[in-house]
């Protein structure tokens, strides 16, 4: 079975000028090592809050490395800074709103600024992009509401067929 890259992207001006330690990246890395049992490599990048930055990472991502998933933190808040989901909608040919709205009511039963989160979801060619939110804590939360349904979408985009671990998260695929 091959190894199938996943990207993760922080989005960071702090960490990505050296200045903090990119926490986001790592716990998106752990989600997935813990989510899935399929062989899978992390394509990293980290990039400031800037939209052609971010544009060019999923980009890259998707286009050149040849992700089937590509997953972001940070910059998805409403401070002005944060253009995350602008640059992700900006690379997207379809978006997926499902995503945004099941990320944001998980998180909303922790604390009521989850409303101020605008993640958001979409497909560029064979490729599926998904926000999350900054704080490792809630990328796992967010990863883990989300999961179920991202390796049926991987496979209706035609990529590689992606197996999690059912006691941590049970993939759902209709039966044929």
């Amino acid at each position: 079975m091959a190894v199938v890259p996943i990207g993760v992207v922080t989005v960071s001006d702090r960490a990505s000028r050296g200045e903090y330690r990119d926490l986001g990246g790592p716990a998106i890395e752990a989600a997935l090592a813990r989510i899935l049992t399929s062989p899978w490599r992390a394509e990293r990048r980290l990039v400031a809050d800037e939209q052609a930055l971010i544009e060019a990472a999923l980009c890259d991502l998707a286009d050149v490395a040849a992700c089937p998933l590509v997953v972001t933190t940070g910059g998805t808040g409403p401070a002005p800074r944060d253009v995350t989901p602008e640059a992700t909608m900006a690379v997207c040919e379809r978006l997926l709103p499902g995503f945004g709205e099941l990320m944001r009511a998980v998180s909303l039963r922790a604390v009521p600024t989850a409303i101020l989160s605008r993640q958001v979801a979409g497909t560029r060619g064979g490729c599926l992009i998904v926000n999350l939110p900054g704080k490792p804590s809630a990328i796992a939360e967010c990863l883990d509401a989300v999961f179920p349904a991202i390796p049926y979408c991987i496979d209706l985009l035609g990529g590689p067929f992606l197996e999690t671990d059912p006691a941590v998260c049970r993939a759902f695929r209709p039966k044929a």
